[in-house]
């Protein structure tokens, strides 16, 4: 039985799949992790990651999804009948209900934020008192778990309408709004007096600050922003119909994932630099980058606030498509249950996350292996989970879905050539795996 919901339009379906993709993932949480890790060699290798290792595995879910056309988990047990590697689909699903726990945190973060703009909260304040302001914000207990439950409700909201109601309107609109938005910002930041030393940071790659642990971050990145090793896309590419071109499909979002992240990059560091801020401040670099580059402008905080609401969309389209693979599965396509299975999971997340919520205030001393809970779901979710998903995938569809099925699949809707296919192919099959082994082998210090 084929899914009862489709994708209304080809715009819709990528739109929705590049907003899972862009998210915090690209605009949060690469900014960070590739300051961190030295900037440019680290932007290149995830070019590299999101390109033969990415991209591969984006399309391999579209496979399974589109062939099948049902859930995370139904699909695997209809090419695969009588197996086990449905089990692939329930670790998405145990995956994506961990990952949207931390990930509604940040979420309930730029609430906060959009929330102390809009009343005027961060109007003149001096450029310097920015992290101390966003420390105060985060370390409140009630009210980091009320922002955060205030934006698990609104993804439950959007989700429990469906799929064409839901996510694909949503999308529609949340994401050519970003894109406008984060160029404008792009401009300013790159303008600011010192900012050329922070496109140099992004763009010149420095291969000495490259350690295995670089690497490493750059795979797990490329997967957290593809929503790769999840069967998200899985889940995604099971409302398209059979003239969709999976493959511009794939390049279109891949692509789009890329500038958002250059983007992103460009719009942080330029202003990093300039103001002389710390480029490895860790995962508040966002929130004190960006208000102290607003406070530059005209009428800042007016389009600070715009930029935090588009954040948010583009918060929110990631989080509807981790909160979908799980409410897919549990209501079985069946429209009645939908709004129920997304109420009951939504809050069960919401629940799980509180103590990630509370590590940057009164959990901050609750540490394990010298990481705080919000630290560990992180590490366990994006450097374990993410891999070991991927490289599942990496195996199932070369080997247990028939060569002649997937080419057939992915011409349809597509002329793809023979060519490309077998490299493709070959690529998943022996290039994907080996290079997850050798990155998962260095985490638990093989070498």
């Amino acid at each position: 039985m084929k899914q009862q919901e489709q994708w209304t339009s080809k715009i819709g379906f990528i739109l929705a799949a590049a907003g899972s993709a862009i998210g915090l993932g690209a605009i949060w949480k690469f900014p960070y992790i590739a300051g961190q890790n030295g900037g440019g060699a680290f932007f290149l290798l995830f070019i590299i990651f999101t390109l033969f290792l990415g991209l591969p595995l984006l399309l391999a879910e579209f496979s399974i999804g589109r062939t099948a056309q049902k859930n995370a988990v139904e699909s695997y047990k209809t090419i695969s009948p009588g197996t086990k590697w449905h089990w692939i689909g329930i670790m998405g699903m145990i995956t994506s209900f961990l990952l949207l726990s931390f990930y509604s945190v940040i979420g309930g973060w730029i609430v906060a934020y959009l929330y102390k703009t809009l009343t005027g909260q961060l109007s003149s304040v001096d450029a310097s008192s920015y992290a101390e302001i966003f420390g105060s914000t985060i370390s409140h207990p009630f009210g980091s778990v009320l922002v955060q439950l205030i934006f698990m409700v609104m993804t439950i909201l959007v989700v429990s309408r469906g799929v064409q109601q839901g996510i694909e309107k949503a999308s529609k609109i949340m994401m050519p709004a970003l894109f406008v938005l984060f160029i404008l910002l792009v401009i300013r930041a790159v303008s600011l007096d010192g900012a050329m030393e922070g496109i140099n940071f992004l763009l010149m790659p420095d291969f000495t600050k490259v350690t295995s642990q670089t690497i490493l971050e750059a795979m797990g990145q490329s997967f957290f922003t593809l929503s790769v090793g999840v069967s998200v896309m899985v889940t995604y590419s099971s409302y398209l119909p059979k003239t969709e071109n999976l493959p511009r499909a794939a390049l279109s979002i891949g692509g789009m994932n890329i500038f958002i992240v250059l983007l992103a990059g460009l719009a942080i560091f330029p202003a990093v630099f300039a103001f002389d801020l710390q480029a490895d401040a860790g995962p508040v670099l966002l929130f004190q980058v960006l208000p102290t580059v607003f406070s530059q402008l005209p009428g800042g905080m007016i389009f600070f606030a715009g930029f935090l609401l588009l954040f948010l969309f583009a918060t929110l389209t990631s989080a509807f498509s981790m909160l979908e693979i799980i409410v897919s599965v549990l209501s079985k396509g069946d429209k009645a249950k939908r709004k129920k299975w997304a109420w009951i999971t939504g809050l069960a997340i919401f629940a799980v996350g509180i103590p990630s919520t509370l590590s940057y205030g009164v959990l901050a001393e609750a540490t394990l292996f010298g990481r705080t809970f919000f630290d560990n779901m992180d590490y366990v979710v994006s450097n374990i989970l993410f891999p070991i998903g991927s490289l599942l995938i990496a195996l199932y569809v070369p080997n247990k879905m028939k060569k002649s099925t997937l080419y057939e699949e992915l011409q349809s809707g597509s002329r793809m050539k023979k060519g490309l296919f077998q490299t493709w192919f070959i690529l998943l099959r022996y290039v994907a795996p080996l290079l997850i082994i050798i990155v998962m082998l260095d985490v638990l210090d093989v070498f």
